[in-house]
């Protein structure tokens, strides 16, 4: 029923424009998916924690979405489009609209954007509400991958060479002026006034080329957050709808005063106006030996330090440490592997810079922005559809800072038509100096950052085991099957993090797993 309102709506709204625009051609198209999604699992990798249970939800779930695309065509140089998602229902969710009576407002805006070309050059421009994917290969972005606002220009120099320039705008006019949780031991104090100095605004230019068995792109992006950019409830409570920069941005581990982390008290934000923030990147495809493919990237990152903080050592406030919210760090990972007739085997890795185990000089690990990794389903967002049955089965983590892998998978294997499966194995270890773990809040600090954008706190230590199986099958041209399994088997050193420090917390570690399956019809 809800389906029929919002067609007839826009039914509605195109008529209306045609009658009171008839000079105007415009062309109108709909488009957009349904997914319904059902999964059980438990995705924790610990089962007690301080003598309790840490899962006491549901093992099993389900949950639907819709997304409906409106496109508005004058011609092939001018067009706009606008999507509403409606998502997610959770079945038997008063909350989201999927208990008895199945009425809910979930009805949000996911993009809103117009794309033209200026008349009589290879320049063209979009302006809005988007997704923004920085440039990648062998494993997805490490840096971004999200909806936005910006403005995004591409110029064709050639047709091997290009250049594109971006300018995003992640944060403005959030901070409410004054001291901002002056009662939570933050030590934060401004006597700035409201939205004064909060922007994060982000600036991009990358040259795409694109020779014969061979394309790269090297790029760079550099920005600046004002002094009170992260002074508000929605940034240090990770309540945006993807994203969590106050971890993956921050030594911290955890959002501020909520959560386990470094063990910190009295942030004291710096007087400088702005603070300086950069990202390099160089990926590269290598096709010239067809079927051989060889994908590498590398990644670089800075943010400045915007204050600084106490942090204890061993729970010992009498021994105290002064630490920098510098964040710098870099990544390399590549992929290689092989198409036959019936699949794709293929080998892949990555390493990562981690943490000295010094809090002086900030943290060692790369920052990043709302990175989506996929080489893995698991602990990367490689399942196809990149959607799950709750929020508890998603993938744990999208970013590769403080980690080193090496996986194998066999991708594609087919012998039945419109059915493809797809394996992998990957062992994820640390970079981060086992000596951080004096600064910690809890021995379970460890898995603070599952979910939020960044990696586990993978110590030199520390290891998992990951196991995937994928399955794809596409129904019809319009609807698509994906099934996942998931496991982990978690190597974490208890040696390294249970230690003897007072009030330090315990845990008991154990495997993560999933199953879920996926619907998705598309029109």
């Amino acid at each position: 029923m809800k389906y029929h309102l919002v067609r007839n709506f826009l039914c509605l709204l195109i008529a209306t424009v045609l009658y009171a625009s008839p000079a105007f051609s415009i062309d109108f198209k709909i488009g957009g998916f349904w997914t319904m999604a059902f999964g059980v699992g438990d995705t924790g990798l610990t089962s007690k924690r301080d003598g309790q249970h840490v899962n006491n939800g549901d093992e099993f779930t389900a949950r639907q979405r819709l997304t409906l695309i409106l496109r508005a065509i004058a011609s092939e140089n001018l067009e706009g489009l606008v999507a509403f998602k409606m998502s997610p229902q959770v079945w038997g969710s008063s909350a989201t609209g999927g208990a008895l009576g199945a009425d809910g407002n979930v009805v949000k805006i996911a993009q809103s954007y117009v794309q033209w070309a200026v008349p009589d050059s290879d320049l063209k421009l979009k302006m809005g509400l988007q997704f923004v994917t920085l440039p990648n290969a062998a494993g997805g972005t490490a840096i971004h991958d999200n909806r936005v606002a910006a403005t995004v220009a591409n110029y064709k120099i050639s047709d091997q060479i290009g250049v594109t320039a971006l300018w995003m705008r992640l944060l403005n006019d959030n901070y409410g002026g004054g001291d901002f949780r002056s009662d939570q031991n933050t030590g934060i104090r401004s006597k700035d006034g409201q939205n004064f100095l909060d922007n994060m605004d982000l600036f991009f230019l990358s040259v795409p080329m694109n020779f014969d068995g061979i394309k790269f792109e090297p790029w760079a992006m550099y920005g600046i957050q004002g002094r009170n950019a992260a002074y508000f409830d929605t940034y240090y409570d990770n309540w945006f709808a993807d994203g969590a920069p106050a971890v993956a941005t921050t030594p911290f581990l955890a959002r501020l005063e909520g959560g386990d982390g470094l063990n910190i008290r009295n942030l004291n934000p710096t007087s400088k106006p702005y603070g300086n923030m950069f990202w390099l990147g160089l990926p590269v495809t290598i096709s010239e030996w067809d079927p051989l493919n060889i994908e590498f990237d590398f990644n670089y990152g800075f943010v400045e330090s915007m204050g600084r903080f106490d942090v204890a050592a061993r729970n010992n406030w009498n021994d105290v440490r002064r630490g920098s919210m510098q964040r710098q760090g870099w990544l390399a990972k590549a992929l290689i592997e092989y198409k036959m007739d019936w699949g794709t085997p293929g080998i892949f890795g990555w390493y990562a810079s981690g943490d000295d185990g010094n809090v002086k000089n900030g943290s060692e690990r790369l920052p990043s922005l709302c990175a989506y990794g996929n080489f893995t389903s698991f602990m990367g967002y490689g399942q196809g559809l990149s959607w799950e049955s709750s929020w508890f089965l998603r993938a744990k983590t999208l970013s590769y800072a403080g980690t080193w892998g090496i996986g194998a998978q066999l991708k594609d294997v087919s012998f039945i038509d419109n059915l493809k499966h797809t394996l992998r194995v990957a062992y994820w270890g640390g970079t981060n100096s086992p000596s951080m773990v004096k600064y910690m809040t809890h021995s379970n600090a460890w898995e603070s950052s599952t979910n939020r954008y960044d990696s586990l706190y993978l110590t030199t230590n520390d290891g998992l085991l990951e196991f995937n199986f994928l399955t794809n099958w596409q129904i019809y041209d319009n609807l698509e099957c994906v099934a996942e399994l998931g496991y982990i088997a978690n190597f974490m050193d208890d040696a390294t993090w249970k230690k003897d420090y007072s009030g330090f917390g315990s845990y008991q570690k154990q495997d993560a797993w999933k199953a879920q399956v996926y619907f998705q019809y598309t029109f």
